[in-house]
């Protein structure tokens, strides 16, 4: 164990999310004890319970932690163009994504169903919805609830797709990017008064 070293509580907390994430990211989540997780920060097992009461929830916060900063880097600027906008968040989560693999699989697949991730994620699809609906040009209020219900959907579609792609991959990265954006694009074409990306046809080559 690492000498131990004298911390601020939220200094503590910020330390242990670090390693929890990081033991979360590199092994599936069945495989990593909160023992490990004590020993990695250098800490006794009874002060990393007294910041987190079991491994669920020390996972739940690391989840939390990791929406949070997701959200905060997809940068949804209406000075770029929607496919612009939708490549820079569709690459901020495929970066996550890659990088922490066992961790949204085990969020997706071993936690499926559980209230407490769920609930995060639902909390930040429902954030990147209506920071698309702020961008687009929606005619009215009809026009918003129509594209609303859209984007919600689409949201878990690619939620769901990037997590069988992390478990198989079948295409390459910027394909599977490219899937999801013309997806989202084709189903809102009908509904806006102009068309959102009438470039998108010819600058999505599929590559890698």
């Amino acid at each position: 164990m690492p000498p131990r070293q004298r911390l601020s509580p939220a200094d503590r907390r910020a330390q242990l999310l670090t390693v929890g994430a990081r033991l979360f990211a590199a092994r599936p989540y069945d495989d990593v004890l909160m023992e490990e997780v004590a020993e990695e920060a250098g800490v006794s097992r009874a002060l990393l319970y007294r910041h987190f009461s079991s491994k669920h929830a020390l996972f739940a916060a690391v989840y939390q932690h990791a929406a949070d900063r997701l959200l905060a880097e997809t940068r949804l600027d209406p000075a770029d163009s929607l496919v612009e906008q939708l490549i820079q968040g569709m690459e901020v989560h495929l970066d996550y994504f890659v990088t922490n693999r066992h961790a949204v699989l085990a969020a997706n697949r071993v936690l499926a169903g559980d209230p407490v991730i769920q609930t995060i994620m639902t909390n930040e699809l429902d954030a990147l919805r209506t920071r698309l609906l702020a961008v687009l040009p929606l005619a009215d209020e009809r026009a918003r609830e129509a594209v609303s219900g859209v984007l919600k959907s689409w949201l878990v579609f690619v939620q769901v797709l990037c997590v069988d792609w992390l478990t198989h991959e079948t295409c390459t990265r910027t394909q599977l990017r490219d899937v999801c954006i013309g997806a989202v694009l084709g189903a809102l074409r009908p509904l806006l008064a102009e068309d959102p990306a009438p470039d998108w046809k010819t600058d999505a080559a599929g590559g890698e």
